[in-house]
């Protein structure tokens, strides 16, 4: 069964960057890799439901998006209807990388509501993701730590040199971002779900390093 490896951290924290760094090394090491990132906006309904909540097109005074628990739903759900694709994936690969998984819910949404890694919502997350809907477990979670400014910085040079890629209600709300990183470093602390490695994500990561832990 391959190892189920996941890259959390805030909006323009280089989870992609390192995604592709980590695939080459891991393929220059004869590992059979795919990767998967979460949401799925273009693939799955219930993503695109949370993206178009995001950007205030599910109706009048966004009750949607202004709900935590709803929203975190649609992005569970998401999860839910690709877990027999991760399944199979771990079946036919030595590692299945993925670009945010259970605990960016579970990070985004307490800090909405203002809790920590040890509150109601991010226990309320596990049940409702890994215990009543059974998606696989992470072996390793990888945070890429960054101070909220460079973060943003990125985030706001990725909206003006992408097309498509303008910064969403999250995105744009430079406080949730602060608290979220907050709530990350708590559930890394935590090793909540699995082990976890904090990286600095305002320098360069040795992914070669790192892939040769990850497959130790």
């Amino acid at each position: 069964m391959g190892r189920l490896i996941v890259i959390e951290g805030l909006d323009g924290a280089g989870k992609r960057t390192l995604s592709d760094a980590l695939c080459t090394e891991f393929a220059a090491r004869g590992a059979r890799t795919t990767r998967l990132a979460f949401p799925r906006y273009d693939d799955d309904v219930h993503a695109a439901l949370a993206r178009d909540a995001l950007y205030g097109r599910l109706g009048e005074g966004g009750a949607i998006a202004g709900s935590v628990h709803a929203m975190a739903l649609l992005f569970a759900l998401d999860r839910h209807d690709a877990a027999p694709a991760l399944r199979a994936a771990q079946a036919e690969h030595d590692v299945v990388l993925v670009d945010r998984y259970v605990a960016s819910n579970a990070a985004y949404c307490a800090a909405r509501l203002g809790q920590d890694a040890g509150g109601e919502l991010v226990g309320w997350v596990r049940a409702l993701e890994i215990e009543r809907f059974g998606i696989p477990v992470p072996d390793r979670q990888l945070l890429l730590a960054v101070p909220r400014e460079v973060a943003a910085a990125r985030a706001r040079h990725r909206e003006r040199t992408e097309p498509g890629r303008e910064r969403d209600a999250y995105e744009a709300d430079d406080a949730l971002q602060q608290r979220t990183g907050a709530v990350y470093r708590g559930l890394a602390a935590a090793d909540w779900l699995s082990p976890w490695t904090v990286l600095d994500g305002a320098g360069a990561v040795d992914a070669a390093e790192l892939a040769d832990q990850l497959l130790g």
